[in-house]
């Protein structure tokens, strides 16, 4: 997919425009400013950008937000919910005109969700459902979409060395009263490959996905954990 455009999409402006001069072609591609935990916004927003005046080809949704939550006043359950499963389920309905817009060709979806989501985590329930709850979504659309040639796939990405790794190790840290890399080399020593994955690993597969070499596989989850889960 040498020549295409991309459309980047989320809360923060100067996130979005470091991301977009970071591509080839950087003054081709678009940014889409919303929250996608407000539906309206979200739907004024993708309107603002004309996406319907476009040949969508893939939309994939890897917005999201970590953490842990208890029950109580400042529980983060509606907040991760929202953002991970909720969000995700807004984003792809507010896109499916255009993806049906372009006709007689295979389009897809792909959806970002967790190794989390086949582990449970304690204090982490809102996360793990979420994540798990997307599992169910993917495979709910594939089976929803398969006729109009929309092809809808998961990936579970382990430990992958981003920002959000970074502030989960450090949370962790906190709770054990440990440093951020005493927690990394305990956490590492429990995967078999002893290492996290870099982005670039994650946005391979998603490249494999959605670049068109494929037209016959949907409603799959794909797992990028370096062993750490290896389901049957």
């Amino acid at each position: 997919m040498p020549n295409s455009r991309v459309l980047l999409l989320g809360r923060n402006r100067s996130h979005l425009e470091k991301t977009r001069s970071e591509l080839p072609r950087s003054e081709e591609h678009q940014i889409i400013v919303a929250d996608l935990k407000d539906r309206v916004g979200l739907q004024s927003a993708i309107r603002a950008a004309q996406l319907e005046t476009k040949n969508l080809a893939g939309v994939i949704a890897n917005a999201g937000v970590g953490g842990g939550n208890e029950y109580g006043p400042h529980d983060r359950w509606d907040e991760i919910i929202e953002t991970n499963l909720g969000g995700t389920y807004r984003l792809v309905q507010e896109c499916l005109p255009s993806l049906r817009a372009l006709s007689n060709e295979f389009k897809n979806i792909v959806v970002i969700s967790s190794i989390l989501a086949r582990l449970g985590v304690p204090k982490y329930s809102a996360y793990c459902a979420s994540k798990a709850g997307l599992l169910g979504l993917t495979r709910s659309w594939a089976s929803e979409y398969a006729s109009e040639k929309i092809l809808v796939n998961a990936i579970c990405p382990g430990w992958v060395d981003t920002k959000m790794s970074d502030q989960g190790l450090e949370a962790m840290a906190h709770a054990f009263g440990m440093s951020a890399p005493e927690v990394r080399l305990a956490e590492m020593s429990k995967v078999p490959l002893g290492k996290m994955s870099d982005p670039s690993e994650v946005a391979a597969l998603v490249h494999f996905l959605i670049a068109g070499n494929q037209t016959s596989i949907t409603g799959q989850t794909f797992d990028i954990n370096n062993g750490a889960l290896m389901p049957s």
